[in-house]
């Protein structure tokens, strides 16, 4: 007998080329079997109308709560935006990645996975009435000790995080992406970037990271935009695809802007990843939450299932994850219950520009370790 079966729903798995009615099964924290009839359970969900797909994973969160100043509660943020993992995108650094493990991580019903900033304090100075960007003091990025709080916490850190620009690493340029690359070198993990406004520029960026790593807030306004003069996309985003970049959304309180979007869109280039940067200054707006930001790219005209791959197998495989981001059965049993709301919603970008649509996601239920966790 299975723990859990959901019947009846509309099964987008990009990752095995899924878009059809069919039922999920799980047991023992897995996912059990895709099919029909499949039998008996201890709970069975009906489904019929909903959108199930595999759990989705916001890979650009800021969680560290009561850690930092920037944290927000992981379990009600979860439970607001359908997700099953969060990767925290650098709130710790070595200095309080333990206390982030033992005070919020180990304690969360849903899944965090964080990258670790190459800043020693981590992200230690973010709110609505001051802001020190971490990278401004060489003081505090010891790539010795990085490298190794990072290999002692291997089990838990999937990458590496570095912010830089003219708020986060001032006059030090990109000078603290060169010490955190060589500390993912080391520790065989990818980088995660972060640009906001120059300097330094998107190309000299772009021209640094290595195949696998992450440039995040991909299609931010101008400055640092993705986009060129003539409403194309600047030769330097193309060659970092073409040399296995990974372009995420992260769109927070200043990072996502509708102009450059569409225009990324229109030229058909399309994020790899498309997550929240959800944080302190961000969750009450522009960002909110995950759904927010895939309901944007609905109403860009991405299809459904292209927004399913890029919060679900894209998000697990930028970090190396190979037991979630699908429901092939024996992974993870995770997943996200689903539905399209009809309406008139006003969306908002990270400059103030708005857009209406007639329609966004909403969350009608979670499925977490096999288990219904979270809906009606």
């Amino acid at each position: 007998m299975f723990d859990l079966i959901l019947t009846g729903g509309r099964v987008i798995d990009p990752a095995q080329g899924l878009d059809e009615v069919l039922d999920i099964a799980f047991a023992d924290g897995r996912v059990a079997a895709l099919g029909h009839g499949l039998g008996e359970a201890a709970q069975t969900r009906d489904v019929t109308g909903r959108i199930v797909t595999p759990g989705l994973i916001d890979l650009h969160t800021h969680v560290y709560w009561g850690g930092t100043s920037l944290g927000v509660d992981p379990d009600s943020y979860a439970k607001s935006s359908g997700l099953t993992t969060l990767i925290d995108a650098g709130s710790a650094g070595p200095g309080n990645i333990a206390g982030f493990r033992a005070h919020v991580i180990e304690r969360a019903e849903v899944h965090i996975l964080p990258f670790l900033n190459i800043s020693f304090a981590g992200i230690f100075a973010f709110h609505w009435d001051l802001n020190v960007g971490e990278c401004t003091d060489l003081r505090l990025l010891n790539p010795r000790v990085a490298l190794a709080v990072a290999k002692q916490q291997s089990d838990l850190v999937v990458g590496v995080k570095v912010r830089i620009g003219g708020g986060t690493s001032g006059a030090l340029g990109a000078m603290p992406m060169q010490i955190a690359l060589e500390v993912a070198e080391h520790a065989g993990l990818p980088l995660m970037g972060h640009l906001d406004n120059p300097p330094p520029s998107r190309r000299e960026v772009l021209a640094m990271l290595r195949k696998g790593d992450i440039l995040t807030h991909c299609f931010r306004p101008f400055p640092n935009a993705p986009v060129a003069p003539d409403g194309g996309i600047e030769a330097d985003v193309l060659d970092a695809r073409a040399r296995g970049i990974i372009f995420d959304i992260g769109h927070g309180r200043g990072s996502f802007g509708f102009a450059s979007a569409m225009a990324m869109v229109r030229n058909g280039f399309l994020p790899d990843v498309i997550s929240s940067d959800v944080h302190l200054t961000s969750i009450d707006g522009p960002a909110f939450d995950l759904l927010t930001t895939m309901s944007k790219f609905l109403h860009l005209g991405v299809a459904l299932p292209e927004i399913v791959r890029a919060t679900t197998i894209n998000a697990a495989r930028a970090v190396r994850l190979e037991d979630r981001g699908t429901l092939r059965p024996g992974l993870l049993g995770d997943a996200t219950v689903l539905s399209v709301e009809a309406g008139r919603f006003t969306f908002t970008d990270a400059i103030g520009e708005t857009v209406e649509s007639h329609e966004r996601l909403a969350c009608r239920g979670i499925v977490l370790n096999g288990r219904w966790w979270h809906g009606a």
